[in-house]
């Protein structure tokens, strides 16, 4: 049964798709700066490359995204903006790189937040959509759960014309939703002629270094490289290819 159908769902093992079609435009929205390249970077670099316009929506802040008690707050955020737009960049990025502001740590699915990114969607227009599986369990980071409910709740709203009808904006219906870190994955994406690239747009992601990606400086981060070259490796023995990124593929929408 289609995922938005009322009723029990039966019980059939996994079809896997790969590979959707090169989308004119997409959208990935994401927590906080840099979890976008984490879950996406090597399949938006691969579209972008083919001529998608690839925008990036960012809802928090970033503002807690260090472990120095001491840190100028201020300057992290303005920091933490400048590494998104370099990331975008260096994946081909040709769209918008937004910023909702939210403060991290504090990001909520609430009705004023759904209309902001439907807002965006109907403004931006993009074919697919992509951000984080806000069912994954075991979940302890709160903002990736919200920023995952505002991107699905956010479709269903730029989708119909009696939601928030005073954006004066024409109503946007996305062809597909595909969520990254998901509980279900069934699609994957072949990513084996972009993996330096996605690294390179991790890596514009400096603050990140020591809280995220484990690497006190520059000379840890070959171990860094490896642990994403590896866990991309794995995903693409599924698929037969040398690297692949992994999501849940939802069309009903």
């Amino acid at each position: 049964m289609a995922a938005n159908e009322p009723g029990q769902p039966s019980l059939s093992p996994v079809t896997w798709s790969s590979n959707l079609s090169v989308p004119e435009s997409a959208l990935a929205i994401g927590a906080h700066p840099d979890d976008i390249e984490f879950g996406a970077g090597g399949t938006l670099a691969k579209w972008a490359a083919a001529g998608c316009v690839v925008h990036h929506l960012v809802c928090t802040d970033g503002s807690k995204g260090t472990w120095n008690p001491d840190a100028d707050i201020d300057a992290l955020i303005l920091s933490r903006q400048d590494e998104q737009r370099a990331a975008a960049s260096a994946l081909g990025g040709t769209g918008q790189v937004v910023f909702l502001g939210h403060t991290d740590g504090e990001l909520e699915s609430t009705l004023a937040n759904r209309g902001e990114v439907a807002r965006w969607i109907r403004t931006l227009r993009p074919d697919v959509v992509l951000g984080h599986d806000p069912w994954k369990r075991y979940r302890l980071h709160p903002d990736h759960r919200h920023a995952g409910l505002l991107a699905c709740e956010g479709i269903v709203a730029a989708r119909d014309p009696h939601f928030f009808r005073d954006h004066d904006l024409s109503p946007h219906r996305p062809h597909t939703l595909l969520l990254w870190e998901a509980d279900e994955p069934d699609h994957l994406e072949d990513v084996s002629a972009n993996v330096d690239v996605k690294l390179r747009a991790l890596e514009a992601h400096r603050s990140q270094f020591e809280s995220t990606m484990k690497a006190a400086d520059e000379s840890q981060m070959d171990g860094f490289r490896a642990r994403i070259r590896l866990r991309l490796a794995e995903h693409g023995a599924r698929l037969g290819v040398d690297a692949a990124e992994m999501f849940k593929r939802i069309t009903d929408l």
